[in-house]
Order: structure tokens, then C-alpha cells, then sequence
């Protein structure tokens, strides 16, 4: 069962898409979408970040930062932006460290939850039941903006 709204969001440290080292830290005093998922360059996943990726003009207008989440590595990651042009980082979760800590362990996965946190760190937004093809402009509807 995905964390609660209200919840601090837990610390995190991972490698991105070009091997640089994030931080939730990084993002303080931003809003972050911190987005789960199974597995780059699969269908779902890809419409999913697809749907990031054409809306982060309207992200980058409101100081949201949007961060996907996959156990897949930094290899993965960079072919996965490269054949889809996404414009926004991937985290190399490996060890699935970030996914227990945020309660997405779907066993060897992360299941598809997204999760927003406000500028202080605490979880004000959780989406468990995630369309992929609208997910993007559902997230910021959700927050009205």
C-alpha cells in the first residue's frame, strides 16, 4: 500500500539518466513528481513518459520537477530518453532501495504509483490508479494548476 498523503517523503540518492548523482534534497523548496514504474522501453511506460515529456513546458512554468523511477540502470535509462527524446531525468534504482522505501516493491518491479511532494517534503499528492496515456496532465489537474 503506497505512503500516505502527509507523510514526509523518505531521503533519496540515486543516479540519473547521465550518471549524475539527485537527491530529494536537490529539490527543496520545489514540488516534485516522483513517478514509479515497471520497466523502460514497455508499452505502458513508454505513453507514460511520453505524456511527462510533452507536457514539461506546463511542469517547468509551475517549479514542478518530474523524476521517473525504474529499478532499470543508467544504460537502460539512456537508450529509453534517447529513442523517446524525454527531457526530464530517469533514476537508476538498482537495488530497489528508493521502491521499498516508498512502498512500490511490486517483487523485482516497480509498481506504477506516482507520488508529489511539496516543497518541505512531505507527500501531498498519491496517484495508485495511473492512466498512462493522461497521467502527466491528470497529475497537475490534480494539484490545480
Amino acid at each position: 500500500m503506497p505512503l500516505a498523503v502527509g507523510t514526509n517523503a523518505p531521503a533519496f540518492t540515486a543516479k540519473d539518466t547521465n550518471g549524475n548523482t539527485v537527491s530529494l534534497s536537490d529539490f527543496a523548496g520545489k514540488t516534485v513528481v516522483l513517478y514509479f514504474y515497471p520497466k523502460d522501453d514497455t508499452p505502458g511506460c513508454t505513453k507514460q513518459a511520453c505524456s511527462f515529456r510533452d507536457a514539461q513546458a506546463d511542469y517547468q512554468g509551475k517549479n514542478v520537477v518530474v523524476l521517473g523511477v525504474s529499478k532499470d540502470d543508467e544504460t537502460s535509462h539512456q537508450a529509453f530518453t534517447q529513442k523517446y527524446s524525454l527531457n526530464f531525468p530517469l533514476l537508476a534504482d538498482t537495488d530497489g532501495s528508493i521502491i521499498k522505501a516508498y512502498d512500490v516493491d511490486g517483487g523485482g518491479y516497480a509498481k506504477r504509483v506516482t507520488y508529489v511532494i511539496d516543497g518541505s517534503g512531505k507527500i501531498i499528492h498519491v496517484d495508485a490508479a495511473v492512466n498512462t496515456t493522461t497521467h502527466a496532465s491528470d497529475v497537475l489537474a490534480a494539484l490545480g494548476l
